[in-house]
């Protein structure tokens, strides 16, 4: 019995300097830049320093997406003393000397949007590219109500990885479980520009009058269809998807001119990314393989330092209002 006590006392002990320790680190956000986008991240991270007894978490963003300006607020922080840099590079490569620099202190370093990042502890990403490109055109043949139609992909440019990685997963998708499913031409760059969006839909319904989806990636695309729709008293005709914060898709998924936005929250990011450095920091770091549930997210994917998760998240008229970003 005396045996129990005391082994019962150890485990009360070590679990207290565990919660001590996690109270006195200090943690710093660096997103790309301060947008509605990224607030998102930074309510995710204030969560988990509730949620996982964090003493100090906290965001500061470059007044433009700048990498220098990023990496000096990094440099600061890391003068300043903190536990922990959470990064959203603007630049993967000019992060890596003062990532190098931190871990060299003891800092822990974890990235989002940033696979494979150099001298990142682990990078969190939300979605799988290729699940997230079929999901997008599931999403789109299910708005249309038939995979017997013709549709088109925007994207914000043809030099944009994710974007041009989520169409290619699409189209073949399409090309296996839709095969009367028509793309009725090449993708188009114009998914960061809304009036270029809009200008291009309107050409696209006076050369295909078919025209039965659009499939937009970037944060415009949507949009921009979107208008061209309502100008067209037309929103009822053609579904349109696309990768727009819900805030900005607000009034179209309102009024059924844009169906389904759907993306990610980056506020789950933030919530991994807290929760993987502490684990880093009470000497945890070995609980990071195959098989982790991370708390209110699940069991991510872990391959070298990529932290993956399959989370899209689907918005539409129905749901907008509960998300602030």
């Amino acid at each position: 019995m005396r045996k129990l006590f005391l082994f019962a006392a150890v485990l009360v002990v070590f679990g207290a300097t565990c919660l001590q320790a996690a109270e006195k680190y200090t943690m710093i956000s660096v997103p790309k830049i301060r947008s509605p986008w990224f607030n998102d991240l930074e309510v995710g991270i204030l969560k988990a320093k509730v949620d996982f007894g964090i003493k100090e978490v906290y965001q500061q963003a470059p007044a433009s997406a700048d990498e220098a300006q990023q990496v000096r607020i990094i440099e600061d922080a890391i003068s300043q003393g903190v536990n922990t840099i959470m990064v959203v590079p603007n630049d993967a490569n000019s992060c890596v000397p003062t990532f190098t620099r931190a871990r060299q202190q003891g800092i822990a370093v974890l990235t989002h949007e940033s696979p494979n990042q150099p001298e990142a502890d682990y990078d969190v990403e939300m979605i799988d590219n290729v699940k997230f490109g079929e999901h997008a055109i599931d999403t789109l043949v299910k708005d249309i109500g038939s995979d017997n139609a013709e549709y088109v992909i925007f994207v914000g440019s043809l030099t944009v990885p994710a974007h041009n990685i989520w169409a290619d997963a699409a189209i073949a998708h399409a090309k296996v479980k839709y095969p009367n499913l028509k793309l009725v031409a090449d993708r188009f760059p114009v998914s960061e520009d809304r009036n270029a969006a809009r200008q291009q839909t309107l050409e696209l319904l006076m050369t295909y009058p078919n025209l039965k989806g659009v499939l937009a990636f970037g944060s415009q695309g949507a949009p921009g269809a979107a208008q061209a729709l309502r100008e067209k008293n037309i929103i009822n005709n053609i579904a349109v998807i696309g990768t727009t914060s819900p805030n900005e898709a607000a009034s179209f998924l309102k009024d059924g001119s844009m169906n389904h936005s759907v993306l990610w929250s980056p506020g789950e990011a933030g919530r991994a990314m807290v929760y993987l450095a502490k684990l880093i920091l009470d000497g945890e770091r070995a609980k990071i393989k195959q098989g982790l549930d991370i708390p209110g997210l699940g069991v991510p994917t872990i391959s070298g330092n990529i932290i993956l998760f399959d989370r899209p998240l689907t918005v539409d008229g129905t749901n907008y209002s509960q998300y602030d970003f």
